[in-house]
Formats: structure tokens, C-alpha cells, sequence
């Protein structure tokens, strides 16, 4: 089974049905449901989908959605060791460097998101939700 780790886009495709890109998305979290893959998100992106459902759907149906969020994936740490790595690593997004580093320090395999170019050199290989899910289907 492949552990990959959804980006923050991905995931509020999904929740968002955020329109073209929910189809794939849903196709690659879909994956993690059914138990092809083990699903992991990094801990700051958990706070940063909460914050952005909330602010289209409450505060009350965020926190509903963040608890089912969580009984399907994983949470990649984000702790010091995270940091330091990603002010190490060559990305121009810090945020993309933290995910990135949380990927690898979690042994992911991929990292899921529609915007692979921000992962080009990251430690972790960046694919999108249309790449990503026949490789999960064939695992």
C-alpha cells in the first residue's frame, strides 16, 4: 500500500466541490478510502482546511468536517525537525517546503497536488490527482 500525502488543494477540491478539479481529487481521496493507499496530511494544512471551510460553511460543519477528514487520513507531524528541513530544502513556498518535508519524514511515497511545479525539487515526488490515482489503482 502506498502512503501519500494530499496537498491542501486536493483536499478542498473535494470539500469545496471545486469545479474541474473535484472529479480527479475525489478519484485520488477516494483511493485512501477504500484502502488501496494510506492518505496522510501535514498537521498545518488540518488548520488551514478548517479555517477555509469554515469561512464557507461555519465554524460548526468545519469541525464536523475535519473530524471525518481525520478518520480517514493520517497527520504527517509537523514539529521542529520539519521546519529545519524545509528552510533547508530548494522550494520558493515555504508552505510547500514544510508539506514537502512532512512528506518525507512521514515515509510518503508521493505527494498528491494540482500544483506539481511548486514540488519540483522537493525530496518527495509531487504528482497530480490525474497521474497519481492509476498508479494507486495498480499498487
Amino acid at each position: 500500500m502506498k502512503r501519500i500525502l494530499f496537498d491542501t488543494n486536493v483536499v478542498l477540491d473535494v470539500l469545496l466541490d471545486r469545479q474541474p478539479y473535484v472529479e480527479a481529487s475525489a478519484a485520488a481521496w477516494s483511493a485512501v478510502e477504500t484502502g488501496i493507499s494510506e492518505g496522510m496530511l501535514a498537521a498545518h494544512a488540518v488548520t488551514t482546511i478548517h479555517y477555509l471551510v469554515r469561512k464557507e460553511m461555519g465554524n460548526i460543519k468545519a469541525k464536523r468536517i475535519v473530524s471525518a477528514i481525520l478518520s480517514v487520513f493520517g497527520v504527517a507531524t509537523v514539529n521542529g525537525a520539519v521546519v529545519q528541513e524545509a528552510l533547508q530544502l530548494p522550494l520558493s513556498d515555504f508552505e510547500d517546503a514544510v508539506t514537502a518535508a512532512a512528506a518525507r519524514l512521514a515515509g510518503c511515497e508521493c505527494i498528491v497536488t494540482r500544483d506539481p511545479k511548486g514540488f519540483r525539487r522537493s525530496p518527495v515526488r509531487a504528482l497530480t490527482p490525474e497521474a497519481v490515482t492509476p498508479l494507486l489503482v495498480k499498487a
